[in-house]
């Protein structure tokens, strides 16, 4: 049985060209988004999102890394300037 969502991705290690394609896989929408999160802050290369085996609609995708993109910029910039979550989003906007 295939699982619900399907990530495509490379480790963009510099010495070893072209990058070898790794795959995710899971069911649950929520260990997805934390995936790409982790796939942004070290810097993996994304290649696809499949959902039941089809590629994502580009909007969805571009969605889909939008939100992660958030999300890691929330953490980053909480982190690095010691400010709560509610004050970041006060001051930049990226908390939910």
């Amino acid at each position: 049985m295939l699982k619900k969502y399907t990530v495509e991705y490379s480790l963009h290690f510099r010495k070893h060209s072209p990058p070898e394609h790794h795959q995710y896989f899971t069911d649950d929408p929520v260990a997805l988004e934390d995936f790409l999160q982790s796939l942004l802050e070290h810097g993996m290369g994304l290649h696809a999102i499949r959902h039941e085996g089809a590629d994502l609609p580009k909007g969805d995708f571009d969605r889909m890394v939008k939100i992660a993109a958030a999300e890691v910029a929330s953490r980053l910039i909480c982190r690095t300037l010691n400010i709560k979550p509610e004050e970041e989003r006060y001051r930049f906007g990226f908390a939910a």
